[in-house]
């Protein structure tokens, strides 16, 4: 081989290799239910069936599907990869369909004679394929749902956003690097194109973004800076405070409550960032812990926030919660507030 045939073939390689972690980036985005009919429609072709001697059809390690454990029928597909449940002191992750645990096992010898005859079809090359990325995304998703059960589980349990930790990308990146199994590289790029489209059901049931179990320090520190502030009515009320907490008297609580230490000067960054106002400006206007009194957690306007809280489905959500609340000793009812869920 001459070194202008050496070089095109080093080029073709890289050509190769490039194609494929481009192919792999695109499968990890795909939409759940787009996923889901993936896999169907692999698995009813021609291909897969003449690839079946030598193909395996099993599941994921560990790997629960609701309808195993529930005795009923597979849930049709849904924007939710599945459900948290409590198990005596442990947590267990049930995945609502088939598809979303499946993994193929290979006779590589018995695959690797049939790709090497001329007159097999071009197209099981790409069954083939998609068999091994659908093996990838699934590992993948469960290596992380596994993590996650054990990192975020008072959060799991709860719903409380106070209960989250902190747990950024890089960092379950690293974790699955040393700890787990995988064939597959599970760097902070790949996590991030398969988290951003999935959602799972808590224990309570309530859907939530698989991001959200993803949080960098500060998203943290928003939840507890914001419900402090939310607090300051009860706290008035007992007795506790004689007005609105100042960014000094948060960042003290917070280190003696939760060991969480924050500067004046951050805390007042986090409020800003959450349109909260200053505690004078709190005091002056004495409407404003009541007006938002029934309005979700606060989060900041940032494009890493709204992947986060935004539902993965188009429509109108909204909370309307009229209440009561005393102003100046007279007791007003404050109309509805229309919110979006977050």
């Amino acid at each position: 081989m001459s070194a202008g045939q050496r070089l095109q073939h080093h080029n073709n390689n890289i050509d190769a290799a490039l194609l494929g972690k481009i192919m792999l980036a695109r499968f990890l985005e795909l939409p759940l239910r787009a996923f889901d009919r993936l896999v169907t429609q692999t698995e009813s072709s021609t291909g897969f069936n003449a690839l079946r001697p030598w193909v395996t059809v099993g599941r994921l390690e560990d790997a629960w599907v609701a309808h195993d454990a529930d005795g009923i029928p597979q849930a049709k597909a849904s924007p939710i990869l599945g459900d948290i449940h409590e198990a005596g002191q442990n947590l267990i992750f049930l995945y609502h369909r088939d598809g979303y645990a499946r993994e193929y096992r290979f006779d590589e010898e018995g695959m690797n004679r049939l790709m090497a005859r001329e007159e097999t079809p071009k197209d099981f090359a790409w069954t083939l394929h998609r068999l091994r990325l659908i093996n990838t995304r699934n590992r993948l998703t469960h290596a992380l749902i596994q993590a996650v059960l054990v990192s975020q589980a008072a959060y799991l349990r709860s719903g409380q956003a106070l209960s989250l930790n902190p747990l950024t990308q890089a960092e379950i990146s690293s974790q699955l690097r040393s700890e787990s199994s995988l064939s597959m590289v599970a760097d902070p790029g790949r996590i991030s194109r398969l988290v951003r489209g999935l959602s799972i059901a808590l224990a309570n049931g309530k859907a939530v973004p698989l991001n959200t179990l993803f949080p960098k320090p500060r998203q943290v520190h928003c939840h507890f800076v914001d419900h402090l502030i939310k607090t300051e009515k009860t706290f008035v009320e007992e007795g506790l405070i004689r007005g609105p907490l100042t960014d000094e008297a948060i960042a003290a609580i917070l280190k003696r409550e939760h060991g969480i230490r924050l500067s004046r000067r951050t805390v007042a960054n986090i409020r800003h960032d959450l349109a909260i106002p200053d505690y004078k400006r709190r005091s002056q206007r004495t409407d404003y812990l009541a007006a938002t009194e029934g309005f979700s957690a606060l989060v900041p306007l940032t494009a890493q926030a709204l992947r986060t809280a935004v539902p993965a489905q188009s429509g109108v959500y909204e909370i309307r919660t009229p209440f009561t609340f005393r102003l100046s000793g007279e007791e007003k009812n404050w109309p509805g507030k229309s919110v979006p869920v977050v």
